[in-house]
């Protein structure tokens, strides 16, 4: 029996990646898993040199100690899915 051989094309995944509606699924899951874990949370999305990023972070020291003590973002994770 042959061995099957797969040549992935690198590029397209990176076009993939870099897709405008891509970046925009990568914002509004952002966008949702800030608004779950409440005040003080806030998304943003950028596009790096291989593919799209989103994060959400905390943006005061309210949301920093309740991040701390609650594991906020981490249980906010689902809201993204």
């Amino acid at each position: 029996m042959a061995k099957s051989q797969i040549k992935w094309n690198l590029r397209a995944f990176r076009e993939l990646r870099l897709e405008p509606g891509v970046i925009d699924d990568l914002g509004e899951r952002a966008d949702a898993i800030a608004d779950a874990a409440g005040p003080g949370y806030e998304a943003s999305t950028f596009e790096g040199k291989n593919r799209g990023r989103a994060s959400v972070i905390t943006a005061n020291a309210n949301a920093r100690r309740d991040n701390a003590r609650n594991q906020t973002l981490i249980r906010s994770l689902d809201a993204g899915r």
